[in-house]
């Protein structure tokens, strides 16, 4: 049979071919349109985007750190500065091999093991593509043979920096602090775009507070970089605005003499200018080098300053709790006055100790066979304790507390530093608060001797007794005189008034300015040490801080003699005052820890501050010398 011969449909084949045109065409046309509206996309819509990354492979800001302000004393004496140094720095993502740099490096320039925990330490703070700085003050030798090898190190760079550096070095360490690296905490508080240039803060004192300041606004450089990243050009700079210059109260002159009349001993001087609460002394015995804080102290370093038994770092005059003692009397004298429960006339009988009807229990005075007959004035003079136990019996705590606090103790008095403590005023509700115990009355009679419970800082008590000298015109103390900024005149800034303290009798303030005159001039005043007056008049209140309960008296003497103790476990002693006690231009507050040589160092910064360098200085007593407690 022959085969049978299919026949196409060329029709079907033909529509079939149409469809399947038809489709591509359409799907054709989809992609095409797909990527017109991707195209118009990129080029409409997020055009300035994608300009912006496009320049960003060419264009670059570098941040300009701004210089930091200057710091000078009333006088334009010049307390910390900015010097300039060559200094090794690091681009960590041009760095292949870290460790073997770093050892190479080492080779060409000695670093030291703090250098190398200082550079890990910034790593960790820093981006990439931040210079992290190696080593600080490169020597002009290093400089030169690192240049000769820069070609060996790409990523690695000599920089000229500017680095606070505080000529008086240990002197002024207290007022002013120290600026140092900034740390991660530190960066979690600052404003990353204005700190962008800057590896440096101020940590403590002025240079913390005044920060913003000091710091000025950071500045940029547009720079044109080649595909490597390397800078070819710079197309823009913004300056950088430096920080404000800073005029402290502080007098320089005085502040050294102060640092003299306490050297060797612990110890706190705040000398204050009672007319605008400006200070003019600000001391802390013993102190420290700030510059070492600045290039980032070694770790051996910083554990001698922290376990030596002095403590260098506290800042007795800002931080340091004492007993008030004695000083406390004119306070409590004025209070005594003003409320009426006693009068200037008002005398009791002083056999050397008071009684309680209530309780059985002696509270001595300091003077074993007592002071006699005395009124409130003589009371002051020779620091009689029986006529402030019964005045403090009279009184109550209450009032007491209430007398305390007008004169700003048991608060921050508002200096213009971050790191201040109050003191602690007790009461029946701080006791039960802090200790979990109720009040006695005899706990009253302790504080008005100031020991017990009270404590006080020496910034305290001198804000205090400049009251005392303006008869009650309260100023907060301050450090900031004026600021100035770049190519304009210093700004003064004005004192601020606080609450005045305001007397019934205005006479009560002469009445106990008298007898604080008397502590020094009238018969058994307690301010002997302090000497014959010289050509300026002066009031004061000496007193003790105990650190132990006197237990016994000796025979034959009315102190305890504290040579026979450690010199750790002695008495520390205290002085209040101002001069000239007509127009006071000074008003005085002296701690001297386990000595009683509080008086002598007043002299010596009064006489130097009224009369000018004596031509040869008065010889302080040496630590552990035989002494007496003076009330």
């Amino acid at each position: 049979m022959r085969k049978r011969i299919a026949m196409k449909d060329h029709v079907q084949e033909i529509q079939l071919i149409s469809r399947r045109c038809i489709s591509v065409l359409i799907l054709m046309v989809i992609l095409v349109a797909l990527l017109i509206s991707r195209f118009a996309y990129l080029q409409l819509i997020n055009h300035a985007h994608f300009t912006t990354l496009s320049q960003k492979n060419w264009l670059d800001l570098v941040p300009i750190e701004p210089t930091r302000g200057l710091i000078y004393d009333r006088n334009g004496v010049l307390l910390a500065e900015n010097v300039p140094v060559f200094s090794l720095d690091v681009i960590p993502y041009k760095i292949t091999n870290m460790p073997k740099m770093l050892s190479e490096v080492a080779k060409i320039i000695p670093i030291s093991d703090n250098d190398i925990a200082q550079f890990q330490r910034q790593l960790k703070q820093h981006r990439r593509f931040d210079e992290v700085t190696l080593k600080l003050r490169l020597a002009e030798d290093e400089v030169a043979r690192f240049y000769e090898n820069q070609y060996r190190f790409p990523g690695v760079l000599v920089k000229a920096h500017l680095l606070r550096h505080y000529p008086f070095t240990n002197s002024l360490s207290h007022i002013l602090g120290y600026v140092g690296r900034i740390n991660i905490e530190e960066l979690k508080d600052i404003d990353p775009i204005n700190y962008s240039g800057t590896n440096y803060i101020g940590k403590l004192g002025v240079e913390k507070y005044y920060e913003d300041e000091l710091h000025g606004t950071v500045g940029y450089e547009q720079t044109e970089n080649d595909a490597s990243g390397e800078s070819v050009r710079t197309i823009k700079r913004i300056k950088p605005n430096p920080g404000r210059n800073l005029y402290l109260t502080i007098d320089t002159k005085l502040q050294t003499a102060a640092e003299q009349a306490l050297a060797g001993h612990r110890g706190a001087v705040v000398a204050i200018q009672p007319s605008t609460g400006q200070i003019l002394a600000f001391v802390s015995e013993p102190t420290y080098d700030p510059n070492l804080f600045v290039e980032g102290i070694s770790n051996q370093d910083y554990q001698a300053l922290q376990q030596s038994p002095n403590r260098p770092l506290y800042n007795r005059a800002l931080r340091g709790l004492y007993p008030i003692g004695s000083t406390i009397k004119p306070f409590i004298a004025l209070g005594g006055l003003d409320s009426g429960v006693v009068t200037p006339n008002y005398t009791i009988f002083d056999p050397g100790f008071y009684k309680l009807n209530e309780v059985s229990h002696v509270f001595h005075d300091w003077k074993r066979h007592g002071h006699g007959m005395v009124n409130i004035s003589r009371a002051i003079i020779v620091s009689c304790d029986t006529y402030f136990y019964d005045l403090a019996h009279k009184l109550g705590i209450q009032r007491i507390d209430h007398i305390l606090g007008q004169f700003g103790f048991g608060e921050l008095t508002g200096i213009d530093m971050d790191e201040e403590l109050s003191g602690v005023i007790s009461s029946p509700a701080w006791k039960r608060r802090v200790k979990g115990l109720p009040w006695y009355e005899g706990d009253t009679l302790n504080s008005i001797i100031g020991q017990g419970f009270m404590q006080i800082t020496p910034l305290e008590l001198a804000a205090g007794v400049a009251i005392i000298a303006n008869h009650g015109t309260h100023y907060v103390p301050h450090l900031l005189l004026s600021e100035q900024e770049q190519g304009k005149k210093p700004e003064l800034q004005a004192s601020v008034a606080a609450d005045t303290v305001k007397l019934s009798d205005p006479a009560y303030w002469n009445i106990v300015i008298n007898a604080m005159q008397g502590v020094i001039t009238a018969p058994g005043g307690t301010g002997y040490h302090f000497g014959k007056l010289g050509p300026y008049t002066v009031a004061i209140k000496t007193g003790t801080a105990q650190n132990h309960s006197i237990k016994h008296y000796n025979m034959n003497e009315d102190h305890e003699d504290q040579s026979m103790l450690p010199e750790r476990m002695r008495d520390s002693s205290l002085l209040i005052g101002f001069a000239p006690v007509e127009k006071p231009k000074i008003a005085i507050a002296v701690i001297v820890e386990n000595e009683a040589t509080a008086s002598i160092v007043a002299r010596q910064i009064l006489d130097y501050y009224l009369i000018g360098p004596p031509p040869i200085q008065i010889p302080l007593r040496p630590l552990g010398s035989q002494v007496h407690v003076a009330q």
